[in-house]
């Protein structure tokens, strides 16, 4: 099992190689599929449109969600491939990471000229 910390390096090397040779005009699931094919090809863990399960802050199931990755079963990478990032982009990952009770979470934008990748933990 490795460190949180080198995963989400080998996250965001194997991104910029994506959006190296793909650029930033493609569809979300477009980079969806190739992240996920690029990790499983290094041997990573990884796991496309997982669903988790949403808590309520007394435990109680309130549904699902499908996150677009989920590396190693503790970490969720939610992507973009817009513009740019807004606040309704981190929003949605910082609510994955606390109804999920999940920690650590990457939000990647594919969709801009410069790939933007910035890591969010949830205490």
């Amino acid at each position: 099992m490795k460190a949180i910390n080198e995963l989400c390096d080998i996250v965001r090397e194997t991104s910029f190689s994506i959006h190296r040779y793909h650029r930033s005009g493609h569809l979300e699931k477009v980079y969806e599929n190739a992240l996920f094919h690029r990790l499983k090809l290094q041997g990573i863990p990884v796991a496309q449109q997982h669903p988790l399960t949403v808590y309520d802050e007394d435990g109680a199931v309130l549904g699902e969600y499908f996150v677009d990755l989920l590396v190693d079963g503790r970490l969720i990478i939610e992507l973009k491939a817009c513009r740019a990032i807004t606040t309704e982009h981190v929003a949605q990952l910082l609510d994955y990471l606390r109804s999920s009770k999940t920690r650590d979470g990457l939000l990647i934008n594919f969709g801009a000229p410069k790939l933007f990748i910035k890591k969010y933990v949830q205490d």
